[in-house]
């Protein structure tokens, strides 16, 4: 009776385990590859015909623009057009001038400032309005320039005049006279001063002669269109920059007579008697 208890319990355990799975590829409960419906997968097998027609335009987009023709009109010049190249543009202004001289000079001045060389704009500027004398936002580009070429020529000769009175600290307080003659001056400092005032004269020179050139051509902006107050308010301010009082004051005065109804008027009126105008 034991055994057959024990068989009995035996054979219901046999029945209630789960059927052993054959070996082999574990199927999909849809039937077929479970990894068919991943993105990637779906994709690829979609879009065969999409790679088709991408190599077929790739191929038609090297023949169109040359490539390996030996022409300058092929994927280089594609590029430029892409990304805004197409060389330097001095060089390319120079390039004008033979042919275009007025907008090559025009565009010389252009490319230049894009640089930051403000001399060298200034100079084809100045080419440029020989062949268009007429030209009014020429001329305060020009004088705009020259103003900005004094302020830094300004700047430097502080910072020179600075270094002068570091380099000889007594030179400024020596007295004049016979008691000059007889306390003498150190040679060392006494030669320090005079290379140091040379180099701060040169600024001083340099600083001068630029703001000279800017109220040369504000004068010429003013005299192209007499009756246009703003060529005249910009002849007073460069004027007064430059320490030409007696240009800014008469200057200003014309800007009034020109726009009687200014809103400044009251500030400029009462700058043109600081100015002792």
């Amino acid at each position: 009776m034991a055994r057959a208890a024990v068989k009995a319990k035996q054979q219901a355990r046999a029945q209630a385990a789960p059927k052993a799975r054959p070996r082999g590829r574990r199927k999909h409960a849809g039937g077929g590859n479970p990894n068919q419906h991943l993105f990637f997968n779906r994709m690829r097998r979609q879009a065969k015909w999409m790679y088709a027609l991408l190599a077929l335009l790739f191929a038609i987009t090297f023949a169109a623009v040359g490539v390996g023709s030996g022409s300058n009109g092929g994927l280089d010049q594609l590029f430029q057009g892409i990304f805004g190249g197409g060389g330097d543009a001095v060089s390319k202004a120079n390039g004008e001038i033979k042919a275009h001289p007025a907008k090559g000079w025009r565009d010389l001045a252009s490319a230049y400032e894009a640089k930051g060389d403000n001399a060298s704009a200034v100079i084809a500027l100045q080419q440029y309005l020989k062949l268009r004398p007429k030209d009014a936002s020429a001329y305060s580009e020009l004088g705009g320039l020259q103003m900005a070429q004094a302020q830094v020529a300004v700047s430097n000769y502080q910072a020179q005049a600075a270094a002068q009175q570091a380099a000889a600290p007594g030179q400024s307080f020596l007295p004049g006279g016979a008691f000059a003659k007889a306390i003498g001056t150190d040679p060392i400092e006494q030669a320090a001063a005079n290379q140091a005032s040379g180099s701060t004269q040169a600024l001083y020179t340099k600083a001068a002669g630029a703001y000279s050139q800017a109220i040369d051509t504000y004068k010429k902006l003013a005299n192209l269109h007499p009756n246009d107050p703003t060529g005249w308010f910009q002849l007073g301010q460069a004027a007064q920059t430059a320490g030409d009082y007696t240009t800014a004051a008469s200057a200003y005065k014309t800007y009034l007579k020109l726009n009687p109804s200014s809103p400044q008027r009251a500030q400029i009126e009462k700058l043109i008697k600081q100015l002792g105008g």
